[in-house]
């Protein structure tokens, strides 16, 4: 006779449901997501690269089916190899995204079929997987690793559509229209610490991790992200003309690009035009600015007298809560993102406009820190206190160091699944194919 279920074992046996349930929700979101990116084009344009920045869309596709192989298969499932001899093929650091396209990529449909070969096993290893008992498996992590990698490569795979020639494949609906904003143009964040990163966000990545207590000065934030209207305002001024807003390498490499405003825009007579997923239009005034580097953030918040946020700064104004001293998941609070809250999940192609969503700003009135646009910081992208490198060191720490710049908040392209308060971003500061905005801020006088 079976012993009853003790309360406590019933209660970990429906929280290990619950896990099982938001990873075949996340794993199917994020493949339901790959096929409308993948679907919408035709086989030369999957197999073009529209970049040397990118790789064509048939290796994400491939490669996204072999890290699912990889790590739920055969790392936690202990599975044989399905097609070892792709491996290499679809390793991201053993070839540049400029060499992909002349390697023997599996065709289009044969791609397709891979990863839906590999998805399937994938759901019946998550029905059979205790999800406790290694690290890998505590929580589902391995799993809600797998769907935050898909997700990144969605976001990838929607940065080489606006990157490509010809006509429109994408469509979704613009974000509500909102009432101009009307609240204070920055917010004072209080100085003394808060608590950095996390050590309890079952599926947050290595680089959010520990959490740690950081001091952090009185400073003054943007309650909005910077809008078009106002980096107009730096360009009409002169902006990428005067050197002095410039750091020596900023000056230097948009001397040497020719740059004069964001990738995708041009100017039509008195008027600046973008070019938008196949699409031209009126650069709108009031939409958060987008396609700017690092070098360019920088330029325009010595230019307009403060500076970009550190990446420390950046999260307190995100996650403190003055009335608890605690840090939040999101602005909102602790509970996931919904669309009230930010523009999240590729549910439009573009950002809200700047001052939109009021029921998701943080405790302090700041808006829009999470999605819309990727957020320049001032840091370089470093390991926190007591990082380890979990599950494989070519996540971050290959990439720690000055070379790279953190951004934070997500972007319209990002998925809830992978954007948290904690989450960090980093790319080169010349980047600007990225969904990529900023916010700046300035120190308060004491």
């Amino acid at each position: 006779m079976t012993a009853p279920e003790t309360e406590h074992e019933s209660a970990h046996a429906s929280g290990r449901e619950a896990v099982r349930e938001r990873a075949l929700a996340s794993l199917t979101r994020a493949r339901a997501r790959t096929a409308l990116l993948t679907g919408c084009v035709d086989d030369p344009d999957l197999t073009a690269q529209h970049s040397p920045l990118m790789s064509p869309l048939v290796w994400d596709l491939a490669h996204i089916g072999n890290q699912e192989e990889l790590w739920l298969l055969r790392t936690v499932g202990g599975r044989e190899p399905m097609r070892p001899e792709i491996d290499g093929l679809y390793d991201a650091f053993e070839h540049p995204r400029a060499e992909r396209p002349s390697l023997p990529l599996l065709p289009p449909a044969e791609a397709r079929a891979y990863a839906a070969a590999v998805r399937g096993r994938v759901l019946d290893l998550l029905e059979s997987t205790a999800l406790h008992g290694t690290r890998l498996t505590e929580a589902g992590f391995a799993f809600g690793m797998i769907a935050q990698h898909e997700q990144q490569h969605d976001e990838t795979m929607l940065i080489t559509h606006q990157l490509r020639r010809g006509p429109q494949a994408l469509t979704a609906p613009d974000p509500e229209p909102a009432a101009p904003f009307t609240g204070p143009a920055e917010v004072l964040v209080p100085g003394g610490p808060f608590t950095m990163g996390t050590s309890t966000e079952p599926w947050a990545l290595d680089n959010e991790r520990p959490a740690h207590r950081v001091e952090v000065a009185p400073f003054r934030i943007d309650t909005t992200p910077v809008t078009n209207a106002a980096y107009q305002a730096f360009i009409e001024d002169g902006g990428y003309d005067t050197e002095r807003w410039w750091t020596p390498e900023g000056w230097a490499h948009v001397r040497g690009s020719g740059i004069g405003a964001p990738l995708f825009w041009h100017r039509d007579g008195g008027q600046w035009l973008r070019r938008r997923f196949g699409v031209t239009e009126v650069v709108p005034p009031d939409e958060p600015v987008l396609h700017v580097c690092w070098y360019e953030a920088d330029a325009y918040a010595r230019w307009a007298g403060r500076r970009l946020p550190t990446e420390a700064e950046w999260e307190k104004a995100a996650r403190h809560d003055p009335a608890t001293g605690r840090s939040r998941r999101y602005p909102w609070g602790d509970a996931d993102p919904a669309p009230i809250h930010a523009n999240l999940g590729q549910r439009h192609l573009r950002p809200a406009p700047a001052g939109s969503y009021p029921e998701g700003e943080s405790p302090l009135g700041v808006r829009q820190l999470i999605g819309d646009v990727w957020e320049w910081t001032a840091s370089d992208f470093l390991p926190y206190p007591g990082f380890t490198a979990f599950p494989y060191k070519e996540y971050s720490q290959v990439f720690f160091g000055p070379e790279h710049k953190v951004l934070r908040g997500g972007s319209f392209a990002v998925d809830p699944v992978a954007c948290r308060g904690t989450f960090r971003n980093w790319d080169y500061p010349v980047r600007r194919q990225i969904f990529s905005g900023f916010r700046t801020a300035r120190s308060e006088d004491v």
